[in-house]
């Protein structure tokens, strides 16, 4: 049995942080997975300037009922889910990526969670497992089903190589140029990636 492990934001949505620091016009909260390899530490500097700003969770929530699939992304987790099954690994939130499921078809979503205050305030955010999208393929291993796995970010470098197969989706410099050394190869295009799951999935037919 094979699954497809993909990571949500920069691969299928668009950066939720990014779209916020756009409406906002606050330019702290463009930082993101791509440019903090230390989650903790931009989690709590967003935290902040949350707090500093006097914004709420509605106030995201309001943004992200404007966000929309990637061009090409509900075409392309539609064909994958028409070649084997589909998990999203995320370090998005509940109270961010429910909303957005609806528009990607309800595709299977492991993510984290938020702790909000009763006045709506963003006070801090729990992990469902620390290092959770590794741990997530290496059990999805152990029951014996082979992975691939795909992110565009350093948080997503650790399951891409705990999988069985799996590749950098359009990546920034910084990452693409740094892993180009350590073999793990980057794409750019929803048909590329389909193509190297097309491959993976005939590996083991023809095994």
């Amino acid at each position: 049995m094979n699954i497809v492990c993909l990571d949500l934001e920069g691969v299928l949505l668009p950066e939720i942080w990014i779209a916020f620091a756009e409406a906002t016009g606050i330019n702290e909260f463009r930082r993101t997975t791509r440019d903090e390899p230390d989650y903790d530490k931009l989690m709590h500097s967003r935290i902040d300037t949350l707090k500093k700003h006097k914004l709420k969770l509605y106030d995201i929530q309001k943004i992200i009922e404007h966000v929309s699939p990637l061009c090409g992304a509900l075409e392309f987790s539609n064909a994958v889910r028409e070649k084997t099954q589909l998990i999203i690994l995320s370090d998005t939130y509940e109270e961010f990526a429910k909303p957005l499921m609806s528009k990607l078809n309800y595709p299977t979503l492991f993510c984290n969670s938020l702790v909000v205050a009763e006045d709506g305030s963003i006070i801090d955010y729990k992990l469902r497992q620390k290092d959770g999208k590794k741990h997530a393929v290496a059990a999805l291993k152990s029951l014996n089903i082979r992975v691939f796995a795909a992110g565009d970010s350093f948080n997503d470098l650790a399951m891409i190589r705990e999988a069985d197969a799996g590749c950098l989706f359009c990546a920034p410099s910084s990452i693409r140029e740094q892993e180009a050394k350590n073999d793990v190869p980057c794409i750019d295009t929803y048909g590329e990636l389909l193509e190297k799951i097309s491959v993976f999935l005939r590996t083991e037919s023809s095994s």
